[in-house]
């Protein structure tokens, strides 16, 4: 059976990137050496599903930040040509999130780890996510790409951990309970 896990930062405000899609509050951001799990996160995933949005950010990055197979959502990148240096990495995709998962795990996947602002809210409500953590950074940035939007019922989360970092940064690990 195949399930998504989020591992994602937001503004305290709720923010996972400035309207422009931007990440400088992220980025710019001194964590020292602060191990905030997302490496054992990753290692314990084998394929990526992420938006657009992600990926445009993510597809300027040098190196490519990702060993995984990934799969884009995007009805705009859908029948164009992958990067030459990510051919056989990176495949984009029109499916619905749930095809997504279903195309995924008919390729052996398990364990999906999801990306992107508007990919999680879809895979949020289509019961596609087990698990999500969320780093809350101590920075409110006013307006941006929200993480979370409408939902066609309540969504029971159930609280596994939070951890605070000497940083100001507090991640959260919930378990999206059963429909």
């Amino acid at each position: 059976m195949i399930s998504g896990h989020v591992f994602i930062a937001t503004s305290l405000d709720g923010f996972i990137a400035r309207l422009d899609g931007r990440l400088d509050w992220l980025l710019s951001r001194d964590h020292g050496d602060e191990d905030h799990g997302y490496d054992a996160f990753i290692a314990g995933m084998d394929a990526i599903l992420m938006g657009s949005g992600s990926y445009d950010t993510v597809a300027g990055f040098d190196p490519w930040p990702y060993d995984l197979p990934v799969v884009v959502l995007s009805s705009r990148l859908a029948g164009s040509t992958v990067p030459p240096h990510l051919a056989g990495r990176v495949r984009f995709s029109a499916e619905t999130p749930t095809q997504a998962m279903q195309s995924m795990a008919a390729e052996g996947h398990a364990r999906v780890y999801v990306d992107g602002g508007q990919v999680v809210q879809s895979c949020l409500r289509a019961g596609l996510i087990a698990e999500l953590t969320l780093s809350t950074i101590p920075v409110l940035i006013g307006s941006g790409r929200p993480l979370f939007g409408p939902l066609p019922a309540d969504l029971a989360l159930q609280h596994i951990a939070t951890r605070s970092f000497p940083s100001g940064l507090v991640q959260s690990q919930y378990r999206v309970s059963p429909g």
